[in-house]
């Protein structure tokens, strides 16, 4: 099974989007193409930025992440993942 990905906001002001990881599940690795600011609504979150080694966040952390960065998003953890994500200011077309 896929991750979910809802697309709740998608304007020419900011993407606003919600996510759920069962254990497994992640994003392809890729670079922001805007300043993300990540909140871990749910679970544990494992990320690595740029080249640091990877860190886990719990519920409550709120990332804020700058333009341009790779991000290598995963759910490594048991207990299911969910993240509210926003992209601001929106990423040019």
């Amino acid at each position: 099974m896929n991750a979910k990905i809802e697309k709740i906001i998608f304007d020419e002001n900011i993407n606003y989007i919600h996510m759920v990881f069962n254990k497994g599940q992640n994003l392809p690795i890729h670079y922001s193409n805007s300043n993300v600011y990540m909140t871990v609504v749910r679970g544990v979150l494992t990320i690595g930025l740029n080249d640091q080694a990877k860190n886990k966040y719990p519920k409550g952390t709120i990332l804020k992440i700058p333009i341009d960065t790779k991000m290598d998003v995963k759910n490594e953890d048991k207990d299911i993942l969910e993240l509210i994500v926003i992209k601001a200011p929106s990423p040019k077309k």
